[in-house]
């Protein structure tokens, strides 16, 4: 039976449904690594399968995490104050699911902190009030993980534009501070990133963090994956202002070759989640309780898996020498492939390469760099991710893999050089074979280029694998097998309208329409399929003229309504057009097909 098993996994799962993310070419995303001690330890852990809430629950669990996070904390650089260093000592790190989890953890305790201090200088104010007026910060760089905490925690979340290196700078957050604070916001929680997942660019830390400081607002920084750099002493430059921060956060499951799930997380003051997280039923209490670590408390699930136990399996194999071995491999493969991207006067660099993240691009307009994408993608020999950075379209090529070799680099260099000369010598028989263009005079107004509905299939066979989701500088916007990035939503609709006015419709318009219309518009939400069809329909009655506009219905009307009356439709007439196009209605009497108008009243007149 097992064999079965294997067989049948074999033939479903590791063929081409399976992205093979350990594969020496395979450089969309950031790393996700694994490596034999990381599952020993994980195997291990699973057949243990403790569950580590409170300490009494398993205290080797507890124990051995407080004691790898120290460690780890030490080969980072991070200073005293986050570390488990006395038995009163406030600050620690914990282990938590991913990034987007210690984001939401640490903006929660954030939001706790900020209305405990409000309240206790204006004890009638009410949490729900407070919360109302809380804004959060963070760049237009930021990883999508920072909106959904805003989104989850309900406060208003605050993007600052970066400076041209793609970095959060002090003067723009003083800026957005003063301005929030003339409206009566209370600006508490900041979002630092110390290699962005664009582009792996970092905000300046020691600007950001005194403001912080000054204006008590909490300082997160989300370092996911450049923190395992921060092993390797020359790259803690980045890491100066450190000192400011409430908590740092970043992943050993990316580059650590710790397989997922693993986030470290450390905060300065404990004592802020205990604060947010504290609840502590009866069975859950044990004699040491409040004495000794209580992980429960530092976390928003109740029950923690032993991760611990994979962190100590790798840090003992690897050591500190080991791991900076490995990242300072990676780093130099990636510097490898920047040099040959440079040597080719096609290409040109998208933004300045930090650590293991090459962005580049084929010079001219961002469809050359889309056309390449998808050829390299779908060749199935390398696969690569775009980023939208400053309105272009960039293709992120990341080291991730510790068997990449500088043979491996050389060969996907020649793939994507192959490549593109495919797509350059397609652009260049697309031109010959367009007409000639037409005389000054002839030649239309200029106008934004289209791209019609009934094309869609074409374009997707040509973009549809890897496209952003939005055209904007938030970059992890990813999607796969859609061509959103191509309509604007104006282009949509009057499409729509277009093609369904050429259609025979019982076209729909009523005041409870237009008023979920005007709704729509001005909360500036995302639209689902039910109101894009109300848009629709609103554009086909609007659009031609010869369509039946229902005006909104008088207060008279309505009372006539409850009454029990019929309520009258009204029109604006009928069009010429209307004699031309008669179908037989009801009881025999002539329709338009259009609007429905009677023709034997319009002959009457």
């Amino acid at each position: 039976m097992s064999r079965k098993i294997f067989l049948n996994y074999k033939k479903f799962q590791m063929g081409c449904q399976v992205t093979h993310w350990q594969s020496p070419h395979m450089h969309a995303y950031f790393p996700a690594l694994n490596s034999y001690p990381s599952l020993l330890g994980d195997m291990l852990a699973d057949a243990i399968n403790c569950l580590g809430f409170t300490w009494a629950s398993s205290p080797a669990c507890t124990e051995l995490e407080t004691v790898v996070m120290n460690w780890l904390g030490q080969m980072v650089g991070l200073p005293e104050d986050f570390l488990h260093l006395r038995g009163d000592s406030p600050g620690g790190g914990v282990i938590q699911t991913t990034a987007s989890e210690a984001t939401f953890v640490c903006l929660l305790a954030g939001r706790t902190e900020a209305i405990r201090r409000y309240q206790q200088q204006y004890p009638d104010l009410e949490d729900a009030e407070i919360n109302s007026r809380l804004v959060a910060y963070c760049s237009d760089q930021a990883h999508s993980s920072v909106e959904k905490a805003g989104l989850i925690g309900l406060v208003k979340m605050r993007y600052i534009e970066c400076d041209d290196n793609l970095s959060l700078r002090g003067d723009r957050l003083k800026e957005a501070i003063a301005h929030d604070r003339e409206k009566g916001l209370i600006p508490f929680f900041l979002c630092a990133t110390l290699g962005t997942t664009g582009a792996c660019a970092f905000d300046n830390l020691k600007e950001l963090g005194p403001i912080c400081q000054e204006e008590q607002m909490w300082l997160h920084v989300d370092a996911a994956y450049a923190g395992t750099a921060f092993i390797c002493p020359e790259f803690r430059s980045w890491l100066e202002g450190v000192e400011f921060a409430n908590s740092f956060a970043f992943n050993p499951s990316k580059w650590m070759m710790v397989h997922f799930d693993c986030t470290a997380l450390w905060v300065k003051n404990s004592g802020t989640l205990h604060r947010t997280f504290n609840v502590e039923p009866l069975y859950l209490q044990h004699e040491n309780s409040g004495l000794a670590i209580d992980y429960m408390h530092w976390q928003i699930p109740l029950s923690r898996r032993f991760r611990a136990l994979k962190l100590w399996f790798v840090i003992r194999n690897f050591g500190v020498q080991g791991l900076q071995r490995h990242v300072r491999e990676s780093v130099r493969l990636a510097h490898k492939f920047e040099s040959l991207v440079r040597s080719d006067p096609r290409f040109e660099m998208a933004a300045e390469r930090h650590l293991g993240l090459v962005c580049f691009r084929l010079c001219g307009e961002n469809e050359l760099t889309e056309r390449l994408l998808k050829k390299l993608n779908s060749g199935g020999q390398l696969h690569c991710v775009p980023a939208s950075l400053c309105g272009r379209y960039v293709i992120r090529f990341t080291v991730t893999s510790q068997y990449t070799t500088a043979a491996d680099i050389a060969k996907d260099w020649s793939i994507v050089r192959a490549t593109a000369s495919r797509v350059l010598d397609e652009l260049k028989q697309q031109q010959q074979q367009r007409p000639p263009p037409l005389l000054a005079e002839e030649a239309a107004p200029e106008a934004r280029a289209k791209v019609r509905l009934a094309e869609t299939r074409e374009k997707n066979a040509d973009f549809g694998s890897s496209l952003l989701l939005a055209n904007s500088p938030m970059s992890p916007k990813i999607v796969n097998g859609s061509f959103a990035a191509i309509f604007d939503n104006s282009d949509v609709l009057r499409e729509f309208a277009r093609k369904f006015s050429q259609l025979r419709l019982d076209v729909k318009d009523s005041p409870a329409m237009r008023r979920r219309i005007r709704g729509m518009m001005m909360s500036g939400k995302q639209f689902s399929l039910d109101s894009r069809m109300d848009l629709v329909q609103s554009s086909l009655v609007r659009g031609d003229p010869s369509m039946p506009l229902m005006r909104e219905a008088s207060v008279e009307s309505e009372q006539s309504l409850e009454a029990g009356g019929e309520r009258s439709r009204s029109f604006d007439g009928p069009e010429e057009s209307c004699i031309l196009e008669e179908e037989e209605g009801d009881e025999g009497r002539k329709m338009c097909r259009r609007c429905g108008h009677c023709l034997a009243s319009q002959a009457a007149e």
